[in-house]
């Protein structure tokens, strides 16, 4: 394939979510956490989600902020609706993110069935529209809009989820990782792109192969946390020089700190995280002709009139060498 006339468009979306945090297995001692896996802050300073808006908006990168709302079933609207009017102040997108396991807080004040499952797969048409019936809702109130996207907890999908968002309306969605998840439909086992399933227009994490062992080759999702900044430049130059047009990212903000623990009891910024979306967003910002960012809302004209296939793109073994021994070096050490 030829490289595009247009810059290849990165799309850095970040999973906003809280945490269980042990509440089923120990629900006397083990509260779900909120603000501190969201905001980080060490010493009176964010190192996740401020650390993050600082910088996109620094590089002047637009990104797309995947905000669960099924937690407002625990916590009231207060917590995530803080997190929400913080995005909207900085100018960039906000779309849905479900973890269905909040719904178990309901103790049976609405009608619907909610088992202890964190999964949008699987679930029954009905069951599975009134969850996201419930969160979109809350999405709209924390937002003043609907949503144009979604993305299921875990990114664990099923051809139900898309029958479901084509029956509400939502015309996009980013639910595919085969890196980290690999649905049992073959029809949605896609590496990257774009792809209408149902009528919903799927554009899935970049998935790209990293390690040739004896017969098969390892799927690898683009993640800022799993992702060394040498492997990921590597990547996207040779996806731009493939023709590559689309490319998503999956981050969090919990993954810009380090914890002592699942509790977020004590916490120190993640040097190495940061590092790699600083590279990356001067990377995007210093080859205008090459890459440019990108997000669902403003996009979403462009992404819903055509599917794209694209190439499957490999890196070289060494580098998922090393990115394997910077990552254990970072999740070791705490001061790395």
């Amino acid at each position: 394939m030829p490289t595009p006339d247009t810059p290849t468009q990165i799309c850095i979306s970040i999973d906003t979510e809280f945490s269980i945090a042990g509440h089923f297995e120990s629900p006397d001692t083990c509260m779900p956490v909120s603000d501190p896996m969201v905001y980080g802050e060490v010493n009176g300073k964010e190192e996740a989600l401020g650390f993050i808006l600082d910088t996109l908006e620094r590089h002047h990168i637009s990104a797309t902020f995947f905000v669960e709302c099924a937690n407002y079933f625990y916590f009231g609207d207060a917590p995530m609706a803080a997190v929400v009017d913080r995005i909207k102040a900085a100018g960039q997108d906000i779309q849905l993110h479900v973890h269905p396991v909040w719904l178990n807080f309901v103790n049976g004040e609405l009608a619907g069935n909610f088992p202890r499952n964190d999964y949008c797969s699987e679930r029954s048409f009905a069951d599975l529209q009134r969850i996201f019936e419930l969160c979109i809702e809350v999405f709209e109130r924390w937002t003043g809009k609907k949503p144009l996207a979604i993305r299921t907890g875990s990114l664990r999908t099923d051809a139900n989820v898309y029958r479901v968002m084509r029956a509400l309306n939502i015309p996009l969605s980013s639910n595919i990782a085969l890196g980290v998840f690999q649905p049992r439909e073959p029809g949605l086992l896609h590496h990257s792109g774009r792809h209408r399933i149902h009528g919903v227009m799927e554009l899935p994490v970049f998935t790209y192969q990293d390690m040739r062992l004896p017969g098969r080759r390892h799927q690898k999702s683009l993640q800022i946390t799993s992702c060394s900044w040498p492997e990921m430049r590597y990547l996207l130059w040779k996806a731009r020089r493939a023709g590559v047009e689309n490319i998503v990212i999956l981050t969090h903000p919990s993954e810009f700190i380090k914890k002592t623990d699942f509790r977020y009891t004590t916490l120190t910024r993640n040097r190495v995280n940061q590092q790699r979306l600083v590279r990356l967003c001067r990377f995007i910002q210093r080859h205008p002709d090459d890459f440019t960012s990108a997000d669902f809302s403003t996009q979403q004209e462009h992404w819903c009139a055509t599917e794209l296939q694209q190439p499957v793109i490999t890196v070289p073994t060494a580098y998922a060498l090393l990115r394997k021994l910077h990552n254990k070096l970072n999740d070791t050490l705490w001061r790395y």
